[in-house]
Parts: structure tokens; sequence; C-alpha cells
């Protein structure tokens, strides 16, 4: 299909610096980093805080993994409805106020209750996080820049695991829990000296201020009257900036919302969580004794992949990336399937390195795709007056089938087997290859407003 030029203006003239630009997202990336930090910390923590008979015995420990993701399915919807009554910029600084309680409660728990309550409090945050930052970093980007900016966010977010990994190897549960508080002083520090972003500043009619943050972002000699218009004639779209729930029933929003959605989908059930969870095993069966130390290298196979990513997103295109990275991830879990049925039948100890080589891959093309493309695509398809109410919809959604996996994962092994079990999740990344390549439009190079215009069917993306 061949593009077409969309009637907002597509010059890049008014584009401006992009170093202040730069300087506003990594100001933004310090919430994601801190939750990519709630991710990691449970992984160095939960077996200091059985020694310590805190957690004691496994449905506890289940429990502390899972609060996580019960505290986001709650954050998520929650963060929708405040970055469009409060802001983008706001909610990030509630997110970190929240990430700061929660961790001083988790770092000065005497029992189990302050440690739930800790651990539920990050997860609630981290819920916010994953709707106010991709909506922030998107709405404050050049449209050449964006697909960098928006897997950025990942990228903190894997710094954050590793982060949490190698901290933990040196320091107590407690102490850990403490750098993650630190982290999310720093997050709320920065936010002060970062704009809220034009497209919510002009929602609410205050286009004076829109126009200082736009100057802020793109540079001060810049001439920002002319994006200033076009955010103002995609916003002439719409009827009113007023958003009701059904209208989602329109088709310019339900195809936005039905691609998000499934996408998500696909991200959680693509298996990342059990192969995340079978690292240490695999690496224990291949004789390498130090499982910290392997989850440290998984972290930073992660992170390079993901700044890989960062640079082949405006390059390539996020259709094309997502087709790449599922069709991996689908082939990788085959393989890691054919090695669990033969250690079921005795037969896997001179196949270990197929094990280890299936992780590395697997991963690798989790982090060139469908790790940092859901949110980025969340962040890009919707239109502004309902951006944060589809946004808490489709973070609803990944939450909440990522609370499923982590619970009923041990349940779906013992009924599929270990090998059934990845094999089913290789057959997912191939349902999300084939949903990805009919259904997502590219948006690589395009505004936000141009985007907007494709759904309502007057403008075609490749």
């Amino acid at each position: 299909m061949s593009s077409l030029e969309s009637p907002l203006r597509t010059s890049t003239k008014f584009q401006g610096s992009p170093s202040r630009l730069l300087l506003t997202a990594l100001c933004a990336s310090l919430g994601p980093l801190t939750f990519g930090f709630t991710i990691g910390y449970s992984s160095p923590a939960i077996p200091k805080l059985e020694k310590e008979k805190l957690l004691d015995g496994k449905s506890l420990t289940g429990w502390f993994g899972a609060l996580m993701t019960v505290g986001a399915i709650f954050g998520g919807p929650c963060g929708g409805n405040l970055i469009e009554k409060y802001g983008r910029k706001r909610t990030l600084a509630i997110a970190a106020s929240v990430f700061f309680v929660g961790w001083m409660m988790t770092g000065f728990a005497s029992g189990i209750k302050s440690l739930f309550i800790g651990r539920t409090l990050c997860g609630f945050a981290s819920g916010l996080i994953t709707v106010a930052a991709p909506v922030y970093l998107a709405e404050v980007s050049t449209k050449t820049l964006r697909g960098f900016l928006g897997a950025s966010m990942q990228l903190s977010i894997t710094v954050g695991i590793v982060a949490a990994y190698a901290l933990g190897m040196a320091c107590s549960w407690s102490m850990l829990a403490l750098f993650g508080a630190m982290s999310s002083v720093l997050a709320l520090l920065l936010l002060v000296c970062i704009p809220e972003t034009p497209r919510y500043l002009i929602l609410k009619n205050r286009r004076k201020d829109a126009l200082l943050a736009l100057a802020a972002l793109r540079g001060p000699h810049t001439d920002v009257e002319d994006e200033c218009r076009d955010i103002e004639e995609g916003f002439m779209q719409e009827s009113g900036s007023s958003f009701s729930y059904s209208e989602f029933r329109k088709p310019e929003l339900s195809r936005p919302l039905f691609i998000s959605v499934m996408i998500m989908f696909f991200q959680q059930f693509s298996g990342i969580n059990a192969v995340m969870f079978y690292t240490v095993s695999i690496f224990q069966s291949a004789g390498y004794k130090n499982s910290e130390l392997a989850t440290v290298v998984i972290g930073v196979v992660q992170v390079i992949a993901t700044l890989v990513a960062c640079f082949l997103m405006d390059k390539m295109g996020r259709k094309k990336l997502l087709i790449i990275a599922g069709s991996t991830m689908a082939l990788t879990c085959t393989t890691f399937g054919y090695y669990y049925y033969r250690m079921s039948s005795g037969t896997h100890a001179n196949i270990s390195w197929l094990a280890i080589t299936s992780l590395i891959i697997y991963i690798i093309g989790f982090s060139l795709g469908w790790g940092p493309i859901p949110m980025l695509v969340m962040s890009e398809i919707f239109p502004a007056p309902a951006r944060g109410a589809a946004s808490g919809i489709a973070t609803f959604t990944n939450w909440f089938c990522a609370f499923l996996i982590t619970k009923e994962f041990i349940a779906f092994q013992e009924l599929f087997g270990q090998a059934g079990t990845f094999w089913i999740f290789g057959v997912c990344c191939l349902f999300g290859v084939m949903f990805v390549s009919k259904y997502l439009p590219e948006t690589k190079g395009k505004s936000l407003e141009d985007i907007e215009l494709y759904f309502l069917g007057r403008s075609m993306l490749v």
C-alpha cells in the first residue's frame, strides 16, 4: 500500500535541535528505570527474604512476586484517568511519589504485611508509569525521533532490571529497597526540569503554555507556531475535547483499541515470563552454578539489544521489527520445547548449549521488538482525547495477562508439560506475527495527527 501525503504539514523544518528533546526524555525516563528496578528486585531479594524467614513458604513467595502485577492491574486504568485529569507530567510525579512510599515500606519492613503493602504500592506505581511515560514521550517527540524515544523507555526499564540484579549481588534486601527509593526521589526531582506535553496543554485550551512548552522542547530560536497549528488542526477533527467511553463504539477508536489490546496480549503470551523464570535453571543445567551472575548476563543482553532497537525503530519501522522479532521468538520457543522434550526422556546432557543459545536469541528477539514496541504503539495510535482511557484499557490488559502467566504458570506447566508449554508459547508468537502483518499500520515517520487521520479514513499509512 502506498502512503499518501497528509493534509497536515509534514515538513521537518520546525523540529528544532534534538538536544533539548533528548534531555527531556532522559529526565522522564527515570520513572521507567525505577519500574525496571521493581521488576528486577524480586530475583535477588526473595532468596534473602526466605533466608531471614520473612517469606516462609512457597505460597508467600509466590504472592510476593505476583503482588506487583496485582497493583499494576489497578494502576493502569487509574493512570489513564490521571493523565487526562492532571496531565502527563503530574502523573509521572504521582507515580514517583508512590514508588517512594512503596520502597520505604519495603526497605523498613519488619513483617510480611509491610512487605506486601510496599510491593503492591510499587506495582501500582508501575501501572501508572506504563501509561504515563509512553504517552509523555510520544507527545513531546518529533515524528522522526518518536520511535527512538519510545524505545528508550524500554531501555530504561532494562537498565533498572540490571541495576537491581547487580546491586542485589552485594546488598541486603532492605538496602536494595532503599536504592529503589533513591531512584524514585531522583525521578521526582528531575521532573521539575521538564514541561508538560504541548498536546495536553492544547487539549486543555492553554495555547500560550503549549507554545512555551514547544519552545522548551525544540529550542528558543525555533519557530514553534507551525507545529502548534498542526496539533490544533488535528484536534479540530474531534467533535470536542470531552470524552466518553461510549465513543469506543466508533470505528476510528475501536480499531486502534483492538490492535493495542491484542498486541499487549501477544506480548505477555509470547512466553517472556516463562523464559525468565527458567533462566537460572538453564544456566545451572549447562554447568554455570553462579545464578546471580547468570541473571546479570541476561540483563546486559537485554540492555544491549534494546539499545540497538532504539536506533532501528525509526529506520526499519515498528511492523517489520515485530514480525522479525516474533518469528525469532517462535523459533526459539520451539527449540526450547525440543530441549525440554529431550530432557524429559533423559537425553539432554549433550544439548545444554541449545537451551543457552535459545535463551540468548529469544531475549535478543524480544528486546528488539515485542519488548519496546507494544507500549510505543499504544502511545501512537489513539487520538488525544481518548489517549488516557484507551491506554488505561490496554495497560490493564497487559498487566492482567502478566498476572495470569505469573500466577498460573506452574499449573499450566503441569497440564501441558515443560515442552508443551514452550511449544504453545511458540504458536502464540506465530499468531502475533500474523496479527501484526494483517492489522498493524506502519507508523514510522508519521505525526500523531497523521496516524489519527488514518483511523478516520482520511489518510493512508504503509
